[in-house]
């Protein structure tokens, strides 16, 4: 039995256009959405979707419910697995009374923590004293109660070990604290203090809706050394590159608006809420990466960007074009008059006045052309060539094939570049693909080999045909070990899959068939050979997969090592791009940005390489595959 409060938190978080959009192609109209029936031959549609009520109906045939028995009927789930497919899916964690002890989270001390320090931020807001100016600032930016409580904003009080000394009465070490980065230390303190001090707090959560970390906005004018935002540092459970701010809020009215608003901080988004915009993400204190723009995209294939309009914010602008450009999000740039955010915007001019500059929106080419003809670019030829340099980035991220044919065009028609030669540089210097695509030209096997294929540039040895070739190809499972043993792990340990859902996604898997397993796996955690139309080369991978019989005695290495391979490659795919963009950068303070940037990743893949070598055995089968990157 399932407890009715947990069920209806899994009906309250899950998405029910998602969950059928999945299977009926459904068109908006009005506040609801229709299509064609799925649950009888519907020549026209007359099957209706009311998100707001949580209910569907077909006027054909008679079919009605909620999301849970649209699961049971089209599925054929009993209630309970719908509740549980429908959790996992949407970050409920549901157990059922009177069930045997499930295997214990090893990070359940660092999620729990963080929703402790979450819960204690937040009663500070609210205490009537400690919390009141912190409530008065809010309410001065035009955040009310509701949206307040919406994101879960708190305060951090002025003083060195309020939370240390809270978590510390209910039994968390200061080495959990440290862990998550709510303690910090330094050379003049000769104990842990609170890294969070007379600061509003933004609770980072992941698209689940778990607290991963923290963002703070120093409360009145940042002092000598003290930042106007902090955020938490890197941990086990917080990678900064990977999610968006406000991305589990917003992304059901990111899906229904079909496009997001990319914007700079927290309290942008924040305000933008308060005004009643709900489809707005902002990034992490980073530049736009890959994997943000990949998890953009499982929601909506278009973008706006709100970046400050002065320098530096014109390269964050186009810089993360060009990234979601390689994802298959196409962006626009929303251009601000001088001094002017999104928050400022709204301030002063309220939603209206906000939608009137998104409705002035110019595709992000078309942005580039204006401000190099603006400065000047196009009135000579050695200028004019400098100007395409400037504009082959942007031609060579385009995944979409046809933006990309008129990006070319375009250029070609502005600056009397023949298409032809245009082309030719574009295929010279071509970038690493980004997003969809992800591996680089001519590195392993292409992202669509099957099991049978040989990989790129080596020779099939090893003779038969066996499982579609799956361990009969030792070239291509040197390029597919760690892709099998995540998958295998997580077919025969379901528990797996949102924790791997929190640092992977699809796009990390560079075979075809492992790619849908996963992804398929994602959308639902107990999916079998049985359920919806697979490829046959997925089908014949999952059912060798599911009938495999090594034993995983060490899951958590497993998952450990497969997860580190998998996450290397794709800051490798990123240091490339950055290197290429070092090249291509002629500003000296863009080439810095990106020398810091790369020093960064550079750290990073060290730090992770050092973390699984040291003193760690290798996983089953995984003593030849660790050179996969």
């Amino acid at each position: 039995m399932i407890p009715d409060e947990t069920v209806e938190e899994v009906r309250s978080r899950a998405d029910l256009v998602e969950v059928v959009g999945e299977v009926v192609q459904l068109k908006r109209s009005g506040k609801e959405w229709k299509g064609k029936c799925p649950f009888h031959d519907d020549r026209t549609p007359s099957f209706y979707v009311v998100p707001d009520k949580g209910f569907y109906k077909c006027f054909g045939c008679g079919e009605s419910g909620d999301i849970f028995s649209f699961m049971m009927k089209r599925l054929g789930m009993d209630f309970n697995d719908a509740v549980k497919s429908l959790g996992a899916r949407f970050g409920v964690e549901v157990r059922e009374v009177g069930a045997g002890d499930e295997r214990e989270d090893p990070n359940r001390p660092l999620w729990e923590l963080n929703a402790f320090a979450r819960d204690w931020f937040r009663s500070r807001l609210l205490d009537p004293e400690v919390g009141r100016t912190a409530r008065q600032y809010l309410e001065s930016r035009g955040v009310d109660p509701e949206t307040s409580e919406r994101f879960g904003l708190g305060f951090a009080p002025d003083g060195w070990r309020g939370l240390r000394d809270h978590a510390a009465h209910h039994g968390y070490s200061d080495d959990l604290l440290l862990e998550v980065g709510l303690l910090t230390t330094s050379e003049r303190a000769s104990e842990p203090y609170d890294r969070f001090r007379n600061r509003i707090i933004f609770p980072i959560e992941s698209v689940t809706g778990k607290v991963v970390a923290f963002g703070g906005r120093i409360l009145g004018p940042s002092g000598k050394g003290a930042p106007k935002y902090l955020n938490s540092p890197e941990s086990t459970l917080y990678h900064k590159g990977r999610l968006l701010y406000a991305l589990g809020w917003n992304r059901n009215a990111i899906r229904r608006e079909e496009v997001a608003l990319v914007v700079e901080g927290y309290m942008d988004v924040v305000a933008l809420a308060a005004a009643g915009i709900s489809n707005s993400v902002a990034t992490l204190g980073t530049a736009m990466t890959p994997e943000q723009a990949h998890l953009l995209n499982r929601y909506g294939q278009r973008a706006l960007l709100l970046f400050d309009s002065d320098e530096a914010g014109l390269r964050a602008t186009f810089r993360a074009g060009d990234v979601l450009l390689a994802a298959g999000v196409h962006p626009s740039v929303v251009t601000f008059p001088p001094g002017e955010d999104p928050d400022t915007v709204v301030q002063s001019q309220g939603a209206e006045g906000l939608k009137e500059y998104l409705r002035g929106a110019v595709d992000l080419l078309d942005r580039k052309l204006q401000l190099l003809d603006d400065r000047g670019y196009f009135d000579t030829i050695d200028r004019t060539r400098r100007a395409v340099d400037k504009l082959l980035p942007t031609l060579r991220a385009v995944a979409d094939p046809a933006l990309r044919d008129l990006y070319v065009a375009k250029v070609a028609e502005r600056t009397g570049v023949r298409r032809e030669t245009l082309e030719e540089e574009i295929s010279r210097s071509r970038e690493p693909r980004i997003g969809r695509g992800f591996g680089a030209a001519g590195e392993g096997p292409s992202r669509d080999a099957s099991p049978g294929s040989p990989a790129r540039g080596s020779s099939r040895r090893g003779g038969g045909s066996g499982a579609g070739g799956w361990t009969q190809a030792p070239t291509l499972r040197l390029e597919l070990g760690p892709e099998r043993q995540l998958l295998l792990l997580l077919l025969h340990s379901r528990e797996w899959v949102e924790r791997a859902a929190e640092r992977v996604g699809p796009d990390d898997f560079r075979d075809s068939a492992s790619r849908e397993i996963f992804q398929r796996l994602l959308d639902d955690p107990e999916l079998s050979p049985e359920q919806g139309d697979w490829s046959p080369q997925a089908l014949r991978r999952l059912e060798i997969l599911m009938g495999d019989p090594e034993e995983l005695e060490d899951a958590g290495r497993i998952f450990d090592e497969s997860v580190a391979v998998l996450e290397d490659r794709r800051l490798q795919i990123q240091q490339e791009k950055l290197k290429a963009m070092l090249v291509a950068a002629e500003d000296p303070a863009e080439k810095r940005e990106i020398m810091e940037e790369l020093n960064t990743l550079r750290m990073e893949r060290r730090g992770r390489w050092n973390v699984i070598r040291r003193g760690r055995s290798p996983a089953p089968n995984l003593k030849t595959e660790g050179t996969d990157r």
